[in-house]
């Protein structure tokens, strides 16, 4: 079962989508994040933690939570917050949030089918890089293996040096007019694709 967590949601290669608890008041709208005084002048603390909408201390109280997404999508299921159960928990990670959860997962599942795949051999590749790294910890000692380990490093930081920039710029030519089509290749926001472009257009100069 999958209970309510203080972190978002996330899955590698696809930050940009992370996932949290949504939630609406009796009127059906989404309320904004609530502000707290941390006694410190004009300090304000913002959440949008879904049991901070508990109707204590005049903030709004939430009638039901849905799957929300930092990308802007939202769960069309609505379900209860029973208040008096979160109370008597005392703890809102011990809250079930599994609808709501498997909700934003489907999104997420969607968003990564429509991202372009890598090459299994290729995948196959990275993780048996990703393994051999994790295996000098114990192969090597502390220096030799902490060495070793940057070295690849190295290695990995020139592959990228020299065909990202390169992709970058092929993408950047395409992107005033197909800027939708690439940020869902890349499995990302427009926001977050545009920054990724720029970030490897630029590596290295």
């Amino acid at each position: 079962m999958m209970y309510g967590v203080r972190e978002g949601w996330r899955r590698d290669g696809f930050e940009s989508h992370e996932g949290t608890v949504g939630v609406l008041l009796a009127d059906g709208s989404e309320p904004g994040p609530v502000f707290f005084d941390l006694g410190s002048g004009s300090t304000f603390h913002e959440s949008t933690s879904w049991w901070h909408y508990d109707g204590e201390f005049r903030r709004p109280t939430a009638v039901s939570m849905r799957g929300r997404c930092a990308c802007g999508w939202r769960g069309t299921t609505r379900y209860p917050i029973d208040w008096e159960k979160v109370r008597e928990d005392d703890d809102p990670d011990a809250y079930d949030t599994t609808g709501p959860y498997g909700e934003w997962e489907a999104h997420l599942g969607e968003v990564a089918g429509r991202a372009v795949a890598l090459p299994e051999d290729l995948v196959a590749l990275l993780g048996q890089v990703r393994e051999r790294l994790d295996r000098l910890w114990l192969e090597e000692d502390s220096v030799r293996g902490y060495a070793a380990m940057l070295r690849a490093c190295g290695e990995l930081e020139a592959i990228v040096a020299e065909t990202g920039p390169e992709a970058a710029r092929a993408l950047a030519r395409e992107q005033e007019e197909s800027m939708p089509a690439v940020a869902e290749a890349l499995g990302m926001t427009e926001k977050v694709a545009r920054t990724r472009l720029l970030h490897y257009e630029y590596l290295g100069r």
